[in-house]
């Protein structure tokens, strides 16, 4: 396993440059033997499911299917990361059966007014843009645009000369090999590529991510070029690595769709689900909404505003639409993406990906002998028990964990400390939102800490 040196590091300076409804069925006829008995009355129809909705998520929080002590024990806990000044504000969803069970909000969103957290709040979600790519990458596969055995080299012709690194000269030069095959789309969907990414590590593929600029590119076919002239770190398949292949889907679904990758992902997830406030910048007209993001004053340790223009996301600020980290949200719409994922790609009638889609997304690809290092916050390289899907990590061993979670959770997380978990087990998700830069700074395990308490509290 390929661990990066000085993660965090690496992590602030990249980030700093880039500045299941029910199918209709109709009327069945009478069988056989009912034909000759007297006429019945028709019966009534049964009534539609009700939607699905996250407009109103403290109005509309129930607590069914969880105990009162157990959820006052999660706001406890969640109120504590604010009070001990591990974030400034905290917001979460609790969501079971498709319902929302439990909303908690503390804190505030602003430093300069104090004004405070509120359900529709945005968040810089980064990492968590990685999911959001995946599935519409996926809803390409599901046309037939690619096999997950395709090369890449299929839709980014650009990567048929990659190298593979095989180690330095005596002067710190890179040596290298030629690849012993194209990485696979499924490779790419599970950071098994070979791919660096230059928020982390010290070795030469990473350092040159950063002396590149690569994701500061200013569109995504310079970014491919740039991409093009680094050697992969391994051999296309031996090895994961956390690394910026979500950001070389984002090209691909452009490539294949023919449409801008923000475009895209408006059409086929944002407006059919209703994700009104996610894109890749906040308008003037939302920016009271948008919350600051904190980071520790390395004099005194406390937790001051952000003021970089890399952190603002104003339109036109922004170079590529990277689909590895670059997008914003609200508690609410990411909600509606992940009750889509939990009714098997479908929100209210309307389908984004078949439920078999989803199922292989959130279905382990990697060999036991492969280790995660990230969960999307942070370095952590004691994840045993962990794997990886398409786009998503996928809990396969909950023993070595110490977690509550069953196996088959999948999830991800971002750089500012947002976090989300989905339960297929249980038909539930949880989603935590926080703003802190880096996360790894952060003396908080919230989506272990938060898991604990759900599972605690839930009413079985």
């Amino acid at each position: 396993m390929r661990q990066p040196a000085h993660y965090l590091k690496g992590l602030a300076a990249s980030l700093l440059i880039v500045g299941a409804a029910a199918c209709a069925a109709g009327p069945a006829g009478a069988p056989p033997e009912q034909v000759a008995l007297a006429p019945q009355a028709a019966a009534e129809p049964a009534p539609a499911p009700a939607d699905k909705t996250f407009d109103a998520l403290e109005a509309s929080a129930s607590g069914k299917g969880f105990t009162s002590a157990g959820l006052a024990a999660l706001d406890t806990a969640m109120a504590a990361a604010v009070d001990d000044g591990a974030v400034k504000g905290i917001s979460t969803l609790l969501v079971k059966d498709g319902h929302v069970a439990h909303y908690y909000e503390h804190g505030i969103m602003r430093a300069a007014d104090q004004t405070p957290i509120k359900e529709d709040t945005i968040f810089r979600i980064y990492s968590m843009s990685k999911p959001i790519t995946g599935v519409a990458l996926m809803t390409l596969y599901e046309q037939g645009a690619f096999s997950l055995d395709d090369p890449i080299t299929k839709f980014v012709p650009e990567f048929a000369d990659l190298k593979v690194l095989n180690g330095v000269d005596a002067d710190g030069n890179m040596i290298v090999e030629d690849m012993d095959h194209v990485p696979t789309m499924r490779e790419l969907m599970s950071h098994t590529a070979g791919f660096g990414y230059g928020l982390g590590g010290d070795d030469p593929v990473n350092t040159a991510f950063r002396k590149q600029g690569v994701l500061a590119s200013p569109d995504l076919d310079t970014y491919i070029s740039k991409v093009a002239g680094i050697p992969l770190m391994f051999q296309p398949g031996s090895d994961w690595s956390y690394s910026t292949a979500v950001d070389i889907q984002g090209y691909i679904v452009q490539k294949i769709s023919g449409k801008p990758f923000g475009e895209y992902l408006q059409d086929t997830i944002f407006t059919p689900l209703g994700m009104t406030d996610t894109a890749f910048f906040v308008p003037e007209s939302k920016r009271d909404r948008f919350s600051d993001v904190f980071t520790h004053n390395p004099e005194n340790g406390d937790l001051v505003p952000l003021d970089d223009p890399g952190f603002a996301y104003r339109e036109g600020a922004f170079g590529m639409e990277a689909g590895g980290h670059g997008l914003v949200s609200t508690l609410a719409d990411y909600a509606r993406f992940c009750q889509m994922l939990v009714d098997g790609g479908e929100l209210n009638g309307t389908r984004i990906l078949k439920p078999e889609t989803v199922t292989l997304m959130r279905t382990n690809v990697l060999p036991e002998t492969f280790h995660l290092f990230s969960d999307g916050n942070s370095v952590n390289p004691e994840r045993a028990g962990h794997g990886f899907g398409l786009d998503f990590g996928v809990l396969v061993d909950p023993a070595p964990t110490g977690t509550l979670m069953p196996t088959g959770t999948y999830y991800w997380g971002g750089a500012a400390g947002t976090w989300f978990w989905i339960d297929p087990v249980n038909d539930l998700f949880f989603i935590g939102m926080v703003q802190v830069f880096p996360a790894g700074s952060m003396d908080n395990a919230f989506r272990k800490e938060s898991g604990d308490l759900v599972y605690e509290a839930l009413d079985q």
